[in-house]
């Protein structure tokens, strides 16, 4: 800045350091002087000044969009000079480049495209794209080179979330109901419901739950719980939910029975009657000697005495034919 005669009043650092502040729409807003002074100056003194910055800005920084929109990552570029070479590259495990000599490159070529010269337009953004993005450019001819960040988060609305309900449960026993989805980004939280009645974190908090004994995640969805009652009857569905939307299983329906202590002990009585009836008919039979060795039935005796049996021949024609003069005893 100088003033009518070529003094200098401010050094154009001043300028250069504080372009933010101290130019707006070509018109000198704040200088950071006291007003009076500033008033002084504005009023009786010619002011010139000349901004040799060159510089990149962006008005959006940081960016959260819903899966399939589009989005515009900006990248605003103040320089006198027309002359510059822009790149834009994504920033993951490895650099990939977005923009370079002059064309869309990678899975972005068909969804993307530069718009104002200089910022990233996407269309139809996929999980897959976020990132941070980083727009670099170089003022051709000074040489010099700038760059700005932006950040991209796309948001994945949940699919419909997988419950798992016990269908019966005793009376007094614990019970476990879970909740998970694993497609929605920022992961989701989770609310349960019962008969169409969301579930509170503390059952005294509505009647319609204040006999029930029990705990809830909403972080991993899971509600437990410790002793069951005839109040916990219902059909119990899950909602998960994050900033893209929310999605829902189907009602599955839980059952608490009573248990029949007498029931049960009847049948542990029956079980140890016939257990006593079957033992003692195998006693009996023991003693009356159903399950005695029984000697073998067939046992031969053959005579001692060869001379006790004769054989004949009935006649010389019929050689072989023989037939008992007496008889022997098997």
């Amino acid at each position: 800045v100088k003033m009518a005669g070529g003094v200098s009043l401010l050094p154009p650092l001043c300028i250069v350091l504080a372009h933010e502040t101290v130019l707006r729409n070509g018109t000198i807003r704040n200088w950071g002087l006291p007003a009076h002074i500033q008033d002084t100056i504005i009023e009786n003194w010619s002011i010139s000044y000349q901004v040799w910055a060159q510089w990149v800005r962006t008005d959006t920084p940081t960016l959260v969009v819903n899966e399939f929109d589009s989005v515009v990552l900006s990248c605003i570029i103040h320089s006198s000079h027309n002359k510059h070479r822009i790149e834009w590259k994504k920033l993951n495990a490895v650099t990939d480049f977005v923009y370079f000599d002059k064309q869309i490159q990678g899975d972005l070529r068909n969804r993307a495209e530069l718009q104002g010269g200089s910022s990233l337009k996407i269309r139809n953004v996929t999980r897959k794209d976020t990132a941070v993005y980083r727009c670099e450019v170089v003022f051709v001819e000074t040489g010099s080179l700038d760059e700005i960040s932006v950040n991209l988060t796309v948001q994945v609305k949940p699919v419909a979330p997988k419950c798992d309900v016990p269908t019966s449960v005793p009376v007094g026993k614990a019970a476990i109901l879970t909740c998970t989805e694993h497609e929605g980004y920022p992961p989701p939280t989770y609310a349960w419901y019962r008969n169409g009645v969301v579930v509170p974190r503390d059952p005294r908090s509505n009647s319609k739950f204040i006999n029930s004994s029990y705990k809830i995640d909403y972080s991993t969805g899971t509600l437990h719980f410790s002793v069951t009652s005839k109040m916990d009857i219902g059909d119990y569905h899950c909602v998960a939910k994050n900033n893209a939307g929310q999605a829902r299983c189907e009602p599955q329906r839980m059952d608490v029975y009573d248990i029949n202590i007498a029931a049960i002990i009847g049948g542990v009585l029956v079980v140890v009657l016939v257990l006593l009836i079957i033992s003692i008919v195998i006693r009996l039979a023991y003693k009356r000697g159903y399950f005695a060795k029984k000697q073998p039935a067939n046992r031969y005796e053959a005579s001692s005495k060869a001379e006790s049996v004769d054989y004949v021949r009935s006649s010389p024609e019929a050689e072989g034919d023989f037939r008992h003069k007496s008889s022997f005893v098997i």
